[in-house]
């Protein structure tokens, strides 16, 4: 059964810089320990701003990654591929959901992170995703960010 994991950004935050962090920070401590992640965008604009993000998120390094335009990959596969398809079967560790509804492939992940912005209206879409994944017996868990960046279990 996948794993359902909600990440709170903080209320009132800027909707499209805070989420492209946080993904930026869960892509980071994902790959580090060897996990392929696939993160599911909204639109191309989305996209090529998280891929920008990625290459300059900490100084001196960058995430790799490719946006997927369903291509095959050859070794060595990039460890994060960005795209609003369905992603190749060597990419189904960790599924970040950037849209507003639920990707239709989550169920071939093994978890799923929602980042969830601060605004209101983008909070009621995800208690409706949070209300899906309840309905279909996933575990669910959710964290919310705090000063520093990080998560703590809510």
């Amino acid at each position: 059964m996948t794993r359902i994991d909600f990440y709170l950004l903080p209320e009132g935050s800027a909707p499209a810089d805070s989420s492209i962090a946080a993904t930026c920070r869960l892509c980071d401590k994902a790959t580090s320990v060897g996990h392929k992640v696939f993160v599911y965008t909204t639109d191309a604009t989305q996209a090529e701003s998280l891929d920008g993000a990625l290459w300059s998120f900490r100084q001196g390094s960058f995430i790799a990654h490719e946006k997927h335009h369903g291509q095959s990959y050859e070794d060595p596969q990039p460890l994060v591929l960005l795209g609003s398809i369905e992603p190749p079967a060597t990419h189904r560790n960790i599924l970040i959901n950037l849209s507003a509804e639920v990707p239709p492939f989550f169920s071939n992940f093994e978890r799923v992170l929602e980042v969830v912005d601060g605004n209101a209206a983008l909070r009621t879409k995800s208690r409706e995703r949070f209300k899906f994944y309840k309905e279909r017996g996933c575990e669910l868990n959710t964290f919310e960010q705090n000063s520093e960046g990080g998560w703590q279990r809510k």
